[in-house]
């Protein structure tokens, strides 16, 4: 039964978040994280910022196939910066 698609940018994307995950655990261990309150008024860690950075990038990226005809690769510039956002001030 074929119920998605999987095909090998689907597989790449879901292996580079398993990958981040990975990575911040072991940042976790070696280099514990404290909690830090930036912009948004929370206390965030490492993590909590990760989340919010993925979750903010799933919103461009629906919002630039609804609003723009441009093509997708450039919404990552958008979401790199977000994220590049959210790691420093949030």
């Amino acid at each position: 039964m074929e119920w998605m698609a999987w095909t090998w940018p689907t597989a790449l994307f879901f292996a580079g978040i398993a990958s981040a995950l990975a990575i911040l655990a072991l940042l976790h261990v070696k280099y514990p994280s404290t909690p830090r309150t930036g912009a948004l008024g929370i206390e965030t860690m490492r993590g909590d910022r990760f989340f919010i950075s993925l979750l903010g990038s799933a919103f461009i990226n629906l919002a630039w196939i609804g609003l723009t005809d441009a093509p997708q690769y450039l919404a990552l510039i958008f979401c790199a910066l977000f994220a590049f956002c959210v790691f420093r001030w949030v």
